[in-house]
């Protein structure tokens, strides 16, 4: 008699399915509120910027800190999209789905250390005169460790993209886009990096850091919700012969 079985990691497609509608919209969230937060230093400083020790921005708070929550959720969406895209890769593609969760974990570790570090401990240190080493931390510094972390966790999930896209096989159209946009978004953060790097040196300010969020969210949007689409279809269940 045949009896009817679920396909091979279908458990895995679904965790990816939801994480990726889960990922896409609280990218949306933080993006939005992060465009509420207006740069008071830097090269996009418009007006009325603050300069060195950046000590004078208590008031920025916490406006300039709302999207930092939704961030860390964020992060941790992608951590379990990428997890689940490796348990759902078949054969050869495992190896590369392998090394896309590698850099994730490594991106996830910086991004959410960062974005902890950068609401636990500026506010209440300004807020209580703590000020002794504390403008290399303060995120209106754009030579400060804040911006630098961002930007090594944003490069190193561009090359999760990668990877990752790799990971996916091209077998309908959709996700044929899902791949590309995924290793296209690698190509631009790595052209960006390396433009800003050439035309400003080690003076890139916050340049390079708003361009590689930029290009890293609109993926997981883009990409989240499509990944919801592919994933969220249900797999026709295959049977097989099994002894009555």
């Amino acid at each position: 008699m045949k009896l009817p079985t679920l396909p091979p990691r279908a458990g895995a497609r679904r965790v990816a399915g939801v994480s990726a509608i889960f990922t896409a919209s609280i990218t949306i969230v933080t993006f939005s509120l992060a465009l509420f937060a207006v740069p008071v230093s830097g090269a996009n400083c418009p007006s009325d910027c603050v300069a060195y020790p950046y000590l004078d921005t208590l008031r920025q708070f916490p406006r300039d800190f709302l999207w930092m929550g939704p961030a860390m959720l964020l992060i941790v969406g992608y951590t379990v999209l990428i997890t689940a895209l490796h348990a759902a890769a078949l054969g050869t593609e495992r190896i590369y789905s392998q090394i896309a969760l590698s850099f994730a974990l490594i991106s996830a570790t910086v991004l959410l250390a960062d974005y902890f570090i950068q609401l636990s401990v500026v506010p209440v240190s300004l807020s209580n005169d703590e000020m002794l080493g504390l403008p290399l931390l303060i995120q209106y510094n754009p030579h400060g460790v804040f911006l630098v972390l961002e930007e090594l966790g944003y490069l190193v999930m561009s090359l999760s993209f990668l990877f990752i896209g790799l990971a996916i096989p091209a077998q309908s159209r959709l996700a044929r886009a899902v791949r590309w946009i995924f290793i296209i978004a690698f190509g631009l953060v790595l052209v960006s990096f390396v433009g800003v790097s050439m035309l400003h040196g080690l003076e890139r300010l916050d340049r390079f850091e708003v361009l590689a969020i930029s290009i890293d969210w609109l993926t997981l949007i883009v990409n989240g919700t499509m990944l919801g689409l592919l994933y969220g279809r249900p797999v026709e269940p295959k049977p097989r012969l099994a002894s009555a």
